[in-house]
């Protein structure tokens, strides 16, 4: 939807699906505190759904931007909100697996202080009109980490007492192990290319 002078409104199909991302993470946040104990001999119907939830979340993660760069809808509103959107998803998704003793608070620590680092160059750099591009680091950084998350989550639907479960959750703690790797190497280097309009 387009206001007079062909600017789009608000009301764009990237912006009503960025909408619905912050209303089902706080959805899902709802539903990983309502899914009660893992199960040790079956499987966690509650925590499955907790589970595919999160995964149809995490895959809209790029929709809203594509959306808004291919029907050339891009708006202030979206990429207000969209960052927000995203920041969301992975710091509940963190909280959560803290709360159930999966991931230490040194990760969520991490990821937060990388997202005030990354947000508060981009502040400074764009005041003196300075765009700088994203790297495929930031991408392999969010990717890394949902998938993480997403195993994980599995891994509390099944049956705890069930092998592959273990094999599932060792899977998911190397991907985080290596999200948080990408974590910093993409905050190093977005302060390196920041570094020189610092001063």
């Amino acid at each position: 939807m387009s206001r007079e002078g062909g600017a789009p409104g608000i009301a764009t199909a990237a912006n009503v699906v960025t909408v619905v991302r912050v209303v089902a993470i706080f959805a899902w946040l709802a539903a990983a505190e309502l899914a009660g104990p893992l199960l040790p001999d079956a499987v966690s119907v509650p925590w499955a759904l907790t589970a595919l939830l999160f995964i149809a979340i995490a895959s809209t993660d790029s929709l809203d931007g594509y959306l808004a760069r291919s029907r050339n809808e891009v708006t202030d509103f979206g990429k207000f909100l969209d960052p927000i959107a995203d920041k969301l998803v992975v710091v509940s998704s963190l909280l959560v697996l803290m709360a159930q003793g999966l991931v230490s608070i040194w990760v969520v620590v991490v990821v937060v202080a990388r997202e005030f680092l990354v947000s508060g160059l981009r502040m400074v750099v764009a005041s003196k009109g300075v765009v700088v591009a994203a790297s495929w680091l930031g991408k392999a950084k969010t990717a890394t980490t949902m998938g993480a998350v997403g195993g994980y989550l599995v891994a509390m639907a099944l049956p705890q007492a069930w092998a592959p479960t273990l094999w599932l959750y060792g899977l998911s703690w190397v991907a985080m192990a290596a999200a948080v790797v990408l974590t910093v190497w993409s905050g190093a280097d977005y302060l390196a290319k920041c570094w020189k309009h610092l001063s």
